[in-house]
């Protein structure tokens, strides 16, 4: 097979659609510049601060920011929050009291919110244990759509928290764009104002011109390791949304009565702020690998969603390998052309949070930013890996002949 010869054929094809992906990269950096002038952010936000973190300007202007480019109230971002699902378990706790009732309106969540609705597993404190119960309705139309009267039907009176996952996680479905949330959300909060529209937003920000919460989401919830840092956050998370939404969060975030008034940061707020700044050109970079990475699979008669040319809600790009040694072996191949622990060779191994054994290429300058280009896969039936990220569209390019070269060594294309 001559592969440069394939990926030369997958960019020709792909050419039309990188220029629309180049506009919405201008509309977005355009509103990043915006709410940075509003805000009159200046050299003197990116100062350390130590202990309570009381009267922290560079915190509190962060996130201003954040709510301005979420059309929202007010958020919380901080380097204190681990990681994306943590942020999600901080909202969930924040919202949930015993009795009350979690629906899932866009079929299963991701694997480790299964752990922390206790779906699976046994871990301690989960919202099961809690007292918090939990149903789903799944998505139609070959799992394209929310099923609004289907949702309608399936509150409850202590229905309080309705979740809507952007993203497709480790599912073959389709990813929502915000506006296609928009009938949903409207039409729960026309019959019941006083439930909360929670988004899983990660992996989303800045695909579209606008957010969830532009549409009606009560709170939207994401990575900084992922697109909104940009690739130079080296933690933490946001949520963002209605004033009532926060102010119930961020009780849980530190305590009743404290809330986002304190929260120190030893290091300098400079890589947020920069990630920020930079995050609408570097989840364009990641759209490009992506869509590279299913013309290229296309072309070789693999199935692939979203489509090359398809909208886009997110920058994951699933490749059903149908095979076990097909996909490890392009894992591998990725994994080879990271800049960081190249030499590293993943293999399926037991991973905290999943039900089945993961194998994952990252090496990434920042531990698991899956804004940084990575691979991943649970080791079940079709076999479908699961491919995000990239800094720079070259490196993307080079990483996909790569595994493709793997996967030739290994006789599983031609």
């Amino acid at each position: 097979m001559d592969i440069h010869a394939l990926i030369a054929k997958a960019e020709q094809d792909c050419a039309p659609v990188f220029a629309a992906l180049e506009e919405t990269e201008i509309k977005n950096t355009r509103r990043v510049l915006d709410a940075f002038r509003a805000e009159d952010i200046a050299a003197r936000h990116f100062a350390p601060t130590t202990g309570y973190g009381y009267d922290d300007i560079g915190r509190d202007a962060l996130e201003r920011v954040f709510a301005r480019l979420f059309g929202a109230e007010s958020a919380i971002v901080r380097p204190a929050i681990a990681c994306g699902t943590a942020a999600l378990s901080l909202c969930l706790f924040g919202l949930l009291l015993p009795g009350d009732e979690l629906l899932s309106v866009t079929g299963t969540p991701y694997d480790t919110m299964e752990t922390v609705i206790g779906l699976s597993g046994n871990a301690p404190g989960n919202l099961k244990e809690m007292g918090v119960s939990y149903a789903q309705v799944e998505m139609t139309e070959n799992q394209t759509k929310i099923d609004v009267p289907g949702v309608l039907a399936a509150l409850k009176p202590n229905t309080r928290v309705i979740l809507i996952q952007r993203s497709r996680g480790y599912a073959w479905r389709a990813s929502l764009r915000p506006e296609e949330m928009q009938e949903a959300m409207q039409a729960v909060h026309a019959v019941r104002p006083d439930i909360f529209i929670m988004v899983d937003n990660c992996y989303g920000e800045f695909i579209c011109e606008n957010e969830p919460t532009h549409f009606g989401a009560d709170v939207c919830v994401g990575s900084l390791i992922k697109n909104a840092g940009g690739g130079l956050a080296p933690t933490g998370a946001y949520l963002a949304g209605t004033k009532r939404a926060i102010e119930r969060i961020e009780a849980r975030l530190t305590a009743p009565g404290l809330g986002r008034e304190v929260g120190s940061c030893a290091a300098s707020y400079q890589p947020f702020y920069q990630g920020l700044f930079m995050a609408p050109h570097t989840v364009t970079q990641a759209l490009k690998t992506a869509i590279l990475a299913a013309r290229t699979f296309e072309l070789l008669g693999m199935k692939t969603t979203p489509a090359f040319d398809a909208p886009r809600a997110d920058i994951i790009q699933a490749i059903e390998m149908g095979d076990p040694q097909k996909l490890i072996a392009f894992v591998q191949g990725i994994q080879a052309a990271s800049p960081i622990d190249a030499s590293a060779v993943p293999e399926p191994w037991d991973m905290p949070g999943y039900t089945d054994q993961v194998i994952m290429a990252a090496g990434t300058f920042v531990g698991g930013a899956s804004i940084e280009l990575s691979a991943d896969a649970p080791m079940r039936e079709p076999f479908t890996v699961y491919l995000q990220g990239g800094l720079t569209y070259a490196h993307g390019k080079i990483a996909l002949i790569s595994a493709l070269e793997s996967m030739e060594r290994k006789g599983n294309v031609s």
